[in-house]
């Protein structure tokens, strides 16, 4: 049962990464160029505020600030500096920078959580980079410095936002946390759009159609269910998942005609092992949070798995969790 509620919940938050896939596709043909603060914006805030309506609860105490936090990690600042690179750079050069964000998932969780790192899980992060550079990775890609630094950016401000929302653990259920961080994030936008990029042009029914597509499935829906697996996974199996968006990219790109190299399908190949051996697959089922132990793990002992540790497992109620959380 552990395993496959495990399982079920792991699929459910890789929906999020693979409708990410088609973040570069849509911005690049439905979105008018030169503006990706105001893609960032119409991304995020329709999407918060229309959360916020649904579960119909505000932060409360700590929450007020900590939400603000998130919400400028997560949202603000990664969808501003993920639509910069979408702009400035070729799509395989911004997947490649922005597939070490697992590798800053468990170099922050190291240092702010105290948690160890498996060495499995960094050779796991390495080869996942490996494999997306050469899914993605053209020889003849131009680089851009303020590209590059923004795709940097945006991976280590939401490993960031990552691993402080396992710190965090929100009192509210996750339609609620998750329009907090997609509303604050989207009025932060709102000043830097209009001062960066002035009034907003009018739409054309595909600008329509694209930000409809981004706000709707790329973001309330793919944040949410990104949200409830952070929840209730640990940071480094859910941050690897979003190896996937890459794979997505690419096959998005065959079915618009392009053709499919050998270097490509290494490529997918190295990728797919990364994440299976980042999962921990054949190592035995993880404990997810708010379910028992498998019976065969002892009191007091580890199990074996991909989850990141510094301890052994919590005893009660009133120890604080090894994993992130």
């Amino acid at each position: 049962m552990l395993s496959n509620r495990r399982t079920g919940l792991l699929a459910l938050t890789a929906l999020a990464p693979l409708s990410w896939g088609s973040t570069y596709l849509v911005t690049t043909s439905l979105l008018p160029p030169g503006r990706p603060l105001l893609a960032a914006t119409l991304r995020a805030l329709p999407a918060g505020l229309v959360l916020l309506a649904l579960a119909r609860r505000l932060p409360r105490g700590d929450w007020w600030w900590r939400s603000l936090v998130l919400g400028v990690l997560n949202i603000g600042g990664f969808f501003a500096l993920l639509f910069v690179a979408a702009y400035r750079l070729p799509g395989g050069v911004a997947a490649t920078l922005g597939a070490v964000q697992p590798l800053f998932v468990a170099g922050l969780g190291a240092r702010l959580l105290g948690v160890r790192v498996p060495v499995r899980v960094v050779l796991a992060g390495c080869a996942g980079l490996a494999g997306v550079a050469l899914l993605v990775l053209r020889a003849q890609a131009r680089l851009d410095a303020l590209g590059v630094l923004a795709a940097l950016g945006g991976a280590l401000v939401m490993a960031t936002g990552v691993v402080l929302g396992k710190r965090w653990t929100s009192p509210a259920p996750p339609l609620a946390t998750t329009g907090w961080q997609l509303t604050w994030g989207g009025l932060l936008l709102v000043p830097l759009t209009l001062w960066g990029e002035g009034a907003p042009p009018v739409p054309s029914g595909e600008n329509l159609l694209g930000y409809g597509y981004l706000t709707v499935v790329g973001t309330a829906l793919a944040y949410a269910l990104w949200f409830r697996g952070l929840r209730a996974l640990p940071a480094t199996e859910v941050s690897f998942l979003s190896l996937l968006s890459p794979l997505v990219a690419t096959l998005l790109g065959l079915a618009a005609g392009e053709s499919l190299t050998a270097v490509q399908a290494m490529g997918a190949v190295v990728v797919l092992g990364a994440l299976g051996v980042a999962q921990g697959w054949g190592r035995g089922a993880t404990a997810v949070r708010g379910l028992p132990r498998p019976a065969a793990e002892a009191p007091g002992r580890t199990a074996p798995g991909p989850t990141v540790r510094s301890g052994p497992r919590r005893r009660g109620p009133g120890r604080p969790a090894s994993r992130r959380g």
